[in-house]
């Protein structure tokens, strides 16, 4: 599909996106802050990609000073709703807009595959204050669950897409391994009504762009599917999210 078609498919979808996709668990920030060998107290950060704040509102809440770049208009607006009073800028990660040097944190929630690595890693570094941390994370589906292997199998079938290795994951991710990354692997899991779980589904861009026919046709047969598996229509979703860091020494 598209790359430019899926990254704009988000704004017409913002309000599902924020009130299904997950947020992120404590842990998550724990190990950021473990890794680049700085609290988030106090830190300035640029929250790329930032959406309608789903990552952000857990860095707020740790007490750093965020600003959030968002290109989308409808994702930026679903934002400006959640969070009113966190500075937000227009623009992505491959042209940053803002001073150089001026922030201790540049972090990508589920966003950095949007970006084209060889404009978005030089950005930033022109962004980060020497010893700052570039950082990385998404959430994935845990595909250990047997349930949940077999629902990335028939969305995979469904969309026509192939199946994935970890290699393929982080090629498509494009990890900015030259910068000498450091991993954290983060477990969890969340429970949700059936409806909000195949909300989030197809709140993913691979969706989207499918049209309404296609998804329709999914979501009836995960429907079935899942009110056979969990007939009180509460499902526990588990996931992996994975940090990628790199602290930017001085010369880097």
């Amino acid at each position: 599909m598209n790359h430019a078609l899926r990254a704009r498919s988000f704004d017409r979808a913002a309000a599902q996106y924020a009130a299904h996709r997950p947020s992120y668990p404590p842990a998550l920030y724990d190990a950021l802050e473990e890794l680049s060998g700085r609290r988030l107290a106090g830190a300035r950060v640029v929250d790329v990609g930032a959406g309608t704040g789903i990552g952000t509102a857990p860095l707020i809440g740790r007490g750093a000073r965020v600003v959030a770049v968002e290109p989308g208009d409808g994702m930026a607006a679903e934002f400006r709703r959640a969070l009113p009073d966190v500075p937000l800028v227009r623009g992505d990660g491959n042209h940053l807009p803002l001073a150089t040097g001026s922030a201790d944190f540049v972090t990508y929630a589920q966003a950095w595959h949007w970006t084209d690595p060889a404009r978005s890693v030089p950005e930033a570094r022109r962004v980060l204050r020497p010893g700052g941390t570039l950082a990385l994370w998404w959430n994935d589906a845990d595909r250990s669950v047997p349930w949940i292997a077999e629902q990335v199998r028939r969305a995979r079938s469904h969309l026509g897409a192939p199946e994935e290795t970890e290699a393929d994951v982080a090629a498509i991710r494009g990890l900015p391994v030259e910068l000498g990354l450091v991993h954290r692997r983060v477990r969890w899991s969340r429970r949700v009504s059936l409806e909000s779980h195949l909300a989030n589904l197809t709140s993913h861009s691979e969706f989207l762009v499918l049209g309404e026919p296609g998804t329709s046709a999914f979501l009836a047969e995960e429907r079935r599917l899942l009110s056979a598996l969990f007939p009180d229509g509460t499902i526990e979703e588990r996931y992996v999210t994975d940090l990628s860091l790199a602290v930017l020494d001085p010369g880097i």
